[in-house]
């Protein structure tokens, strides 16, 4: 069987997570590796055996590449999506797609027009046990969905200098969480509710941002959701969620560094939650790609899709502007 030849655009952290994931498989090699910044490139690229170049242009337009993976920076996935698309090759993008609606439906037009394949890196919902409270949903295990609830804290706070270029936490950190409560609702937000603070680095709030937040969705029959996120854990990555039905509940708890349990006269104690998303999310990225992969090799549609990478960032943008006016925002108006 011959391999399916990629081109990685971005040699940063995510980059460097797909491209080990991507040598793992007996299907696919990476043929060029492109970063803005040459050392990373080349050190990527002598590790997996791939040239290296700081031409991302040049790596997508390439004979010997099949499909693109974009982990570049946020200002640069657009370009690079419709680039892949007008080459006529698949390509895989990180979130967002852009960092405004508007950007993203031109970004969306495009590809439509070349007729491309796009999957959104929305990893979470390859998190095993988040697909599987999902599968159980629509198995009807616990009836009809009332109540989501999703909780996200990372461990510490990124410096302030992040803030100014990633567009706020709704959109940044939050936006994963709006597609999941997407996943799990099955039915579209019509109604946003945000709150936000700086509780925890005051650099953030002097950068415009909060690094507390609160959320309320509703769906049009009445479904909610409630999303809370801090960028302060002291006890590790904490991700959890929880949705109740009419006929019961589903759980999916933290990952912990292990499943061991101590016992002793101080009672019992358990190892902390995962460190940060890479070591949390490690399995979901590996089945991230291999979607990707099958949908090129299978012919089947892409999922997420861009079309739930603009979902996402409306929800994302209405609770940006829902928390600076206190007001709900209704995306049906």
């Amino acid at each position: 069987m011959s391999k399916l030849n990629l081109a990685l655009i971005g040699a940063g952290r995510i980059g460097r997570v797909h491209a080990a994931n991507a040598a793992l498989r007996d299907d696919v090699r990476l043929s060029v590796i492109s970063d803005a910044v040459e050392a990373p490139a080349a050190e990527l690229a002598a590790r997996y055996n791939a040239r290296a170049t700081t031409d991302a242009h040049a790596a997508i337009s390439s004979p010997d590449v099949d499909a693109v993976l974009v982990c570049s920076s946020t200002d640069t996935h657009a370009e690079m999506i419709v680039a892949a698309a007008r080459a006529g090759k698949p390509v895989f993008c990180e979130k967002p797609v852009d960092m405004s609606a508007d950007g993203i439906r031109a970004c969306l037009a495009e590809v439509s027009r070349h007729q491309g394949l796009l999957m959104v890196g929305f990893n979470r919902r390859f998190d095993p046990n988040f697909r599987e409270v999902r599968r159980r949903i629509a198995a009807g295990a616990i009836g009809n969905v009332e109540l989501v609830s999703i909780i996200s804290k990372d461990p510490s706070p990124p410096p302030a200098s992040y803030i100014a270029r990633s567009g706020g936490l709704f959109r940044d950190m939050m936006i994963h969480d709006f597609d999941m409560a997407r996943y799990l609702l099955d039915e579209e937000p019509v109604v946003v509710h945000a709150l936000g603070s700086s509780l925890v680095d005051p650099a953030i709030g002097e950068a415009g941002d909060v690094d507390t937040a609160a959320v309320l969705l509703r769906t049009a029959s009445g479904k909610i959701a409630t999303i809370t996120n801090s960028r302060r854990a002291t006890y590790g990555y904490d991700q959890r969620l929880e949705v109740h039905g009419a006929g019961g509940l589903l759980t999916a708890g933290n990952q912990h560094v292990t499943t061991v349990n101590q016992a002793g006269a101080a009672g019992f104690t358990a190892d902390v939650a995962q460190p940060f998303f890479l070591e949390r999310y490690n399995d979901a990225y590996r089945a991230e790609l291999a979607a990707f992969i099958g949908c090129i090799t299978s012919g089947t549609a892409p999922s997420p899709t861009g079309e739930d990478g603009l979902r996402a960032q409306l929800l994302a943008d209405a609770a940006t502007l829902s928390a600076q006016t206190g007001q709900p925002v209704n995306l049906e108006n």
